[in-house]
């Protein structure tokens, strides 16, 4: 009883913890942004490679079209420019990318920052049950990031950029828009994929069970074309790019309630 008396720590040093993880997740981070930094040449050609009319996601499309009989489907050259309307915005934008993508570099390390600041007031049964979520919730984040940067980005880019009201009328990009857009959507794919944890921690709060997830099936399906159409640029395509992943996440879900229950 004293030891774990003695292993106690007052308010304060929950504070002093909290502040050294901090300090460690920011070093962390710090140095994988400036390592991003650094390599410019090849951070951005990973990051401006979606808005490439040759990007690897056209050819799988088309070898897939061309597959079921449509051998002279080939997808039309394009080219968006990009710009820069201010004097500091490309440097100030190499660097806001530069720091998020150290933060994504250093998520897993942040994660067992957060855990081991958070298991000592676990049991360890609670311990094992929390790194299998953690490591489920990391994991479904980066399938999300992956389907925006192969699927949804580029697909994006590629309506938005080149629609015109008219022939004259030319769309020139500018820099900060595109990774605003690209940074959202990344994120927005990253928590919409989080969707079996939402409904294992529903079930386990006894909101949901996976005989109601089943009943609702084509409602689901309904919300979900609805949900894809509205993160989507309007074209059938893309909402079926976006609907299938996340519809098959849905009955990911229904049997992740199933063994819940």
């Amino acid at each position: 009883m004293a030891k774990e008396s003695q292993n106690l720590l007052t308010f304060g040093g929950h504070l002093e913890v909290l502040r050294q993880m901090l300090f460690r997740i920011i070093r962390v981070a710090g140095v994988l942004a400036i390592v991003v930094f650094c390599f410019k040449d090849m951070t951005w050609q990973l990051l401006l490679a979606p808005s490439e009319w040759d990007f690897i996601t056209y050819h799988w499309i088309e070898k897939v079209i061309q597959s079921i009989g449509f051998y002279d489907f080939h997808f039309e050259k394009y080219h968006v420019d990009l710009i820069a309307t201010d004097l500091s915005s490309q440097f100030m934008t190499h660097i806001t990318t530069a720091i998020y993508l150290g933060l994504l570099g250093a998520s897993p390390y942040i994660l067992y920052e957060l855990f081991r600041f958070v298991s000592p007031a676990l049991y360890e049964n609670e311990k094992k049950y929390s790194v299998q979520v953690v490591v489920v919730i990391y994991l479904l984040f980066i399938f999300g990031v992956l389907m925006s940067y192969y699927v949804l980005f580029p697909i994006s880019f590629r309506f938005l950029g080149t629609y015109s009201v008219a022939e004259r009328v030319h769309s020139t990009i500018t820099l900060d828009s595109y990774v605003s857009t690209f940074t959202t959507l990344t994120l927005l794919m990253g928590v919409v994929f989080q969707l079996p944890v939402i409904v294992f921690a529903l079930t386990k709060l006894g909101f949901v069970d996976s005989a109601l997830l089943a009943k609702y099936r084509k409602h689901a399906l309904i919300l979900i074309m609805l949900v894809a159409a509205i993160i989507t640029p309007p074209d059938l395509m893309t909402l079926i790019l976006v609907t299938i992943p996340l519809y098959i996440l849905y009955e990911a879900s229904i049997r992740v309630a199933k063994w819940v229950e």
